[in-house]
């Protein structure tokens, strides 16, 4: 495998400290990178990266997507499952798609797994809940329709969507049935075609006396074996197949995933004899490491355990994302480790203030590809310590001249997992982690409870208000067209910007002595025009865009626009924030009543607009700007537009199920009850919300009337 699975300008850097137009940049990079291994692994069937590379790259996507939400490509790898068809098969469009899976790299991803569901479907912690795990077979994914018993199709995955039209191969395959008896009318069995070890060696060897094409292994072989346009040449390849979901089905074949794996053997599928059923997390990964124990003797290729809700009501209820189904997780095997040498701690500052510490390394080969950088998190995790203040590593610190194990689960950012104390030299000396930032001098501080220590220089560090620019001109932000990250960084250096407010006076300032910009190299007269009207078209932006453009602490996108709804216009936003407490008062509990708000912060939010500085930065931007109010969704929904408060005990639906439906249909969905409610839904339980409302004279109802009303009764 090649080493060149990093970007090789950014792909070492921490997301949090990319630009808007690095980040672009591997966005694209990436996207190419993905679609390439789809396609050689899904099409080709002659992967070039390991599962482990590829689960990196697709991490690394999936991260600067989550910091950059306005970047991501309309093309993104984390929307697609699979590859496109090859040349030479039929078409076929899967009835039901075949999706991918999310994946867990250690225990903790497995518990948090179950966290989320019990937090999803509204169940105690010690509620019993029931999950299958079974190996993950490393074949290739196949569909196999029957009507009336009989095998009418067989498809591959493809992008999830379309697949190819392998039926003849599939006939071939002896553990797949022509026909079943006692089967529903219509049956889309799921599963894997896969080669065994010793299968796969014969085959090799058979090739070679030949002198025709060996395989580099099973999965290749198997998936190779089955996409021949002749299918003679499949029915001499050894292929097996394991049954393990269903598609498209006119009656249920069980009330649990157990109970219809149990089903498909009785209609005569192989399925894998590893599968049980866990009642938590400390089962599925025990079960987990039964597998791994067992891996090297099992004859066939696995990379991970699956597991999956047990009751297929409850899969129902939790339904599915845009690629992976919310009830399964994929537990993979651990990637690749190595030992090498730190050689040097730098500390790196973003946009928030945040000093990162980087781990600059002896190149050394990780899954196949080479590393010289790390994270290192934080200050408590150099020297030793979890967040919770308890030791990690049994205690050992990291210094320089240390020699550390390095990994590449799940990110395309090594990790630092270990140090060997045996190997560390005689004048290595615990790292002092700065108080001052090395941007700028200012001082550096650690709030209490925070894990991070930051700069408090805000504008005055370089480093931090170059940042703040390029977040400012982000395309969620005001996406001024010409004004990127590179030209921000000139401006900058140049003295020409140095607030938001100073980027909507550059034509006044250099207009009339334009020669000083069209003459720089990358402008020109026309370009440089272009910039100032570029400008002035955004002097009017929409007031979600401008909450989200002054880079406050914890305010994304998404939380950025709760707040445009709520307040509506900056007059009134600004006013409220001004007024406010941390902690106490009307203007603090109206914040804090905003669901999706958090103490943490509306706190935020409301320091930033209390900063003497801050604030008259930010006042002068707004004096350049026309902000438009926020406009409600248009819909024809019975509740648009309307507030709505959730209390008591929901027995329908849980709480996130009731409000991702309200907010559906155009409502928002408030924590507290105030004078701007429209609906209290009460259910049993409800207390001192019901009483509030009665007192206010707001209409209430319980879950059936709601239920009613939207619909969906």
């Amino acid at each position: 495998m090649s080493g060149d699975l990093q970007h090789p300008k950014t792909g070492h850097l921490p997301v949090e400290s990319l630009s808007d137009a690095q980040a672009k940049a591997e966005l694209a990079w990436l996207a190419e990178q993905l679609t390439r291994a789809n396609l050689a692994y899904h099409r080709d069937d002659a992967p070039d990266i390991s599962d482990a590379a590829y689960d990196a790259l697709k991490q690394r996507n999936l991260a600067i997507e989550a910091a950059f939400p306005a970047l991501k490509r309309a093309d993104s790898p984390s929307d697609q499952v699979g590859g496109a068809v090859a040349e030479g098969f039929g078409k076929v469009q899967h009835a039901v798609r075949m999706l991918s899976l999310g994946n867990a790299f250690d225990d903790d991803d497995v518990t948090a797994f179950d966290v989320s569901i019990r937090k999803y479907l509204g169940l105690e912690p010690d509620a019993v809940l029931t999950y299958s795990a079974e190996p993950k077979i490393d074949g290739l994914s196949l569909s196999l329709r029957y009507e009336a018993g009989v095998l009418v199709q067989a498809a591959t995955r493809g992008d999830g969507a379309v697949g190819e039209n392998v039926t003849a191969n599939a006939r071939t395959i002896s553990d797949i049935p022509e026909t079943l008896t006692g089967a529903p009318d219509v049956l889309e069995v799921r599963g894997e075609v896969y080669m065994s070890h010793a299968d796969f060696a014969a085959l090799n060897e058979k090739q070679a006396a030949a002198g025709g094409k060996t395989f580099a292994n099973p999965r290749n072989a198997a998936a190779g074996s089955l996409r021949q346009l002749d299918a003679e040449i499949t029915k001499a390849r050894p292929l097996r197949f394991f049954a393990y979901a269903w598609g498209d089905v006119s009656a249920p074949l069980a009330e649990t995933q157990s109970g219809a794996i149990k089903r498909l053997a009785q209609l005569g599928f192989s399925t894998n004899a590893l599968t049980v059923t866990c009642d938590g997390p400390d089962a599925m990964i025990a079960h987990y490491k039964r597998i791994e124990e067992q891996r090297a003797t099992l004859g066939y290729d696995i990379d991970g355990v699956v597991y999956k809700v047990d009751d297929l009501a409850l899969q129902r209820r939790l339904g599915f994302r845009s690629t992976t189904p919310r009830w399964a997780i994929a537990h993979k095997f651990p990637a690749e480790l190595a030992w090498t040498r730190l050689d040097a701690i730098d500390i790196q500052v973003g946009r928030t203030g945040a000093l990162s510490p980087v781990a600059r390394l002896n190149p050394v080969t990780v899954g196949g590809v080479v590393v010289s950088n790390a994270t290192l998190h934080n200050e408590d995790y150099i020297a030793g310590r979890g967040g919770d203040g308890q030791p990690i590593r049994e205690g050992r610190d990291i210094r320089v001249g240390d020699w550390v194990q390095v990994y590449r689960a799940g990110d395309v950012i090594p990790k630092i997992k270990d140090v060997d104390l045996a190997r560390r030299p005689a004048d290595a000396v615990p790292y002092a982690f700065p108080d001052l930032c090395p941007e700028c001098g200012s001082d550096a501080i650690r709030e209490e409870g925070d894990a991070v220590r930051r700069c408090t220089g805000g504008m005055i560090c370089p480093a931090q208000a170059v940042e703040k620019l390029k977040h400012f001109v982000s395309r969620a932000a005001f996406d001024i067209e010409g004004l990127g990250a590179k030209q921000v960084e000139q401006f900058y250096a140049d003295g020409w910007i140095a607030t938001p407010a100073d980027i909507f006076t550059l034509r006044a300032r250099f207009e009339g002595g334009m020669q000083q910009l069209k003459n720089r190299e990358g402008w020109g007269e026309k370009s440089a025009s272009n910039l100032f009207d570029a400008i002035d078209d955004k002097r009017t932006i929409p007031l979600n865009r401008l909450i989200f453009s002054l880079g406050i602490r914890h305010v994304g996108e998404s939380s950025a626009a709760l707040l445009a709804n709520h307040y509506g216009s900056w007059e009134a936003f600004e006013a409220s924030m001004t007024a406010a407490t941390v902690g106490e008062g009307p203007e603090w509990e109206d914040l804090i009543s905003i669901d999706g708000v958090g103490a943490v912060m509306a706190a935020s939010v409301v320091t930033t607009m209390q900063q003497d500085a801050e604030r008259a930065s930010i006042d002068r931007l707004v004096d350049a700007l026309k902000v438009e109010d926020a406009v409600a969704v248009a819909t024809d929904s019975p509740v648009a537009g309307k507030t709505v408060v959730f209390t008591g005990t929901l027995e329908r639906m849980t709480r996130a199920e009731a409000k991702a439906r309200a907010e559906a249909l155009g409502a928002k969905v408030s924590g507290s009850v105030s004078t701007k409610t429209d609906i209290l839904v009460a259910g049993p339980g409800a207390g001192s919300k019901a009483k509030k409302a009665a007192e206010l004279g707001i209409a209430t109802m319980d879950e059936d009337a709601w239920l009613a009303l939207i619909g969906a009764a």
